[in-house]
């Protein structure tokens, strides 16, 4: 028993050591936000060529800031009173801002001249029209002969129109350039719709390619000549004036089918222009 208790006692720690260095999980949340901001880039140029301007502008107004600015600062009273570093005409707003064809309701207290600009609004009125050129939906408002020369699509343009040849059924003659009947009847129909709401129009000409060269006048001649004439029919038809935003003439440098000498090149374009334009 005395040689037991004389025996010394020996106590073993083992050294627990940590993962660090390389063997740590340090390096993996580093890689994690690495990958992600690479994911956003990527997103990032998926939608910069996917998207139109105006739905790259609506991205942009959902991830503007929406913490509302004071015109008064909130420093306190007295030595530590102060005003705001924006002031009524710079004051911080959401959105695009503001100008004189769009203003947003502060400026218009400041009397800043133009309407307020709803393109939800503008969009569902131009497809009204475009409805009842093309007949969806109901009764077209247009002849039958003058309804196969149509075709309309919607842009960030505006309204297109065009109003174009058939084999065998051009819209002007060839030999006089005068243009058939049903267009002047078609122009008044289309001012009747156009009055429904405010938009500038603009009118442009296309002509066909031809396999020989014209000696009486040149396609870009022609084309200008063939847009004053579908200018002038529309302000016969009860069209105002200034509501002409642009006048021009392309000759057959646009062809919208091949081959370029197709009669569906030899076109009048009429767009009801979009306010934002």
């Amino acid at each position: 028993m005395a040689d037991n208790e004389l025996r010394p006692i020996i106590v073993k720690r083992k050294k627990v050591v940590g993962g660090g260095g390389h063997h740590g999980g340090a390096w993996k949340v580093a890689y994690a936000d690495f990958v992600t901001a690479m994911m956003a880039f990527f997103m990032l140029m998926w939608l910069l060529n996917a998207t139109t301007e105006n739905q790259r502008k609506g991205l942009a107004d959902y991830f503007s800031p929406t913490v509302p600015v004071t015109r008064i600062s909130g420093g306190g009273d007295g030595a530590f009173g102060g005003e705001s570093p924006f002031s009524e005409e710079v004051i911080a707003q959401e959105g695009a801002g503001a100008s004189n064809l769009r203003p947003t309701e502060g400026r218009q207290a400041m009397g800043a001249e133009g309407t307020s600009y709803n393109e939800e609004e503008e969009t569902a009125e131009l497809t009204e029209i475009e409805r009842s050129l093309t007949g969806d939906g109901g009764d077209s408002m247009v002849s039958e002969l003058a309804r196969l020369h149509i075709e309309t699509r919607l842009t960030d343009e505006g309204l297109i129109i065009e109003v174009f040849s058939r084999p065998g059924s051009p819209i002007f003659d060839p030999d006089t350039e005068m243009p058939q009947p049903w267009l002047a009847e078609l122009a008044v129909t289309m001012v009747d719709l156009f009055g429904t709401v405010t938009n500038m129009v603009a009118v442009e000409a296309h002509i066909a390619a031809e396999p020989l060269v014209r000696s009486t006048a040149s396609g870009w001649q022609r084309t200008t000549e063939r847009a004053q004439i579908m200018r002038t029919l529309l302000e016969a038809g009860g069209l105002d004036a200034h509501r002409i935003a642009r006048v021009t003439g392309h000759s057959d440098r646009e062809p919208v089918v091949r081959p370029p000498i197709a009669p569906r090149n030899d076109r009048v374009e009429i767009i009801l222009l979009r306010n934002a334009s």
